[in-house]
């Protein structure tokens, strides 16, 4: 096989393999970056949440326009929400912790979602919203990807010194009255927004790893914030690739190419990168033993 047969040609004879890789790349550019914040904000987990709390709001959209793009968005948008919100005026009116409440609610919205859509009887589409298909992004799907990252963006260019201070100095944040909750809030609709937006390519269980992996693997590349986002949107646009390249050469579903092939991309970051790679801190110490 030529280099063009593997690399090329997939894209250049079908459609719906270009539409995937520009949606994915429409992704790319947004989803990391949030994927870095809720690293350095020590909320790794959040997004994973969040992705099965907007499960209801889809089955809900699916049973009254069946796989309508559109219909599915707003549903899952307004369920992601009303976790999101919910789990912190819970924790706020209790006294409790945000992430315990916030864990207790996305249990019970899989669970939900998972009921609804199986008692449809429509299991073929179960499978399909939870893991995702290439063939679902159609040219409406398409632009709602482009339309997030487009949003996400924007967001994340006025957001992004607040969140920057409450990521390294929480308390000079509150000292300028940085209006943090506010701040909290809109990232937490980002975050469901980006979730929303991978779910017909990748499927709601997928969708978050296109966000933190990539963010994850960043760290071993850069010190900086900057740095961090930047790796982290090439790492994921190299992923988006690769694991589509993958899912058509070996017939895997494509959520999980993309996602094990930015799980191979952690891997060789965490082995190789310059910000405490296994391999570059093996060589400092025999050098300094030296």
């Amino acid at each position: 096989m030529s280099l063009h047969d593997l690399l090329i040609a997939p894209f250049a004879e079908f459609g719906f393999l270009r539409r995937a890789l520009v949606g994915c790349l429409a992704l790319a550019v947004a989803a990391p970056p949030l994927g870095v914040f809720l690293t350095l904000r020590r909320m790794s987990l959040t997004a994973e949440v969040l992705s099965h709390a907007v499960l209801p709001g889809i089955a809900a959209a699916y049973w009254v326009a069946g796989l309508s793009a559109a219909a599915m968005w707003a549903g899952g948008m307004a369920a992601g929400l009303v976790v999101a919100l919910g789990a912190g005026a819970l924790a706020r009116a209790t006294g409790g912790r945000e992430d315990s409440t916030l864990t207790a609610l996305y249990l019970l919205a899989l669970a939900a979602g998972v009921a609804m859509i199986s008692v449809s009887g429509g299991t073929g589409d179960l499978s399909t919203l939870l893991f995702g298909s290439v063939l679902g992004v159609d040219d409406d799907a398409l632009l709602l990807m482009a339309g997030a990252a487009t949003l996400t963006l924007l967001g994340l260019a006025f957001a992004w010194r607040p969140l920057a201070l409450e990521c390294f100095d929480p308390s000079f944040a509150q000292a300028t009255g940085a209006r943090g909750g506010a701040w909290h809030l809109l990232f937490l609709a980002l975050v469901v927004l980006n979730v929303l937006a991978a779910f017909q390519a990748l499927g709601t269980l997928m969708a978050v790893g296109l966000m933190m992996l990539p963010a994850i693997a960043a760290r071993h590349w850069s010190r900086q914030l900057s740095g961090m986002v930047y790796a982290s949107v090439a790492i994921a646009v190299a992923a988006s690739l690769l694991g589509l390249l993958l899912s058509y050469h070996a017939d895997l579903p494509t959520g999980p190419a993309i996602v094990l092939t930015a799980g191979g991309l952690w891997a060789l970051s965490v082995l190789t990168g310059p910000v405490d790679g296994a391999l570059p801190r093996l060589f400092r110490r025999r050098h300094l033993a030296g």
